[in-house]
């Protein structure tokens, strides 16, 4: 093995760490975004707290907090995670906290519970 070759692997191996950790904490960011859009749908329509979260804990990554905010005509729904990029390995390093957020409009309903065209 040549000098270069010593040198260059781990800084290669340390570049694909760094690259995973990235790709790791991207991955887990859209997972809260999707959960966020999700549970924003389920409140829109109206449904109880229990089916928002349900909705949410699913979609969203294991240990997610969630948060529900009604607002006039709006909901507002925050996915907060925190991530370790290198895995349980490397728990020496910081995590990484990623969030999703989504906004929709509350859906009218009529007495009956119909949608409002």
């Amino acid at each position: 093995m040549t000098a270069e070759t010593a040198v260059l692997l781990p800084v290669l191996l340390v570049v694909l760490a760094v690259a995973v950790g990235v790709l790791a904490s991207v991955a887990a960011q859209l997972r809260c975004v999707d959960a966020a859009r999700g549970a924003a749908r389920v409140a829109a329509r109206g449904d109880d707290a229990a089916t928002i979260s349900t909705v949410a804990r699913r979609l969203a990554p294991p240990g997610a907090s969630v948060l529900v905010r009604r607002s006039g005509d709006s909901v507002e729904v925050v996915v907060t995670s925190r991530v370790q990029p290198f895995g349980a390995a490397l728990r020496v390093l910081p995590s990484v906290e990623v969030q999703g957020r989504a906004v929709a409009a509350v859906e009218e309903s009529d007495e009956a519970g119909q949608d409002v065209p």
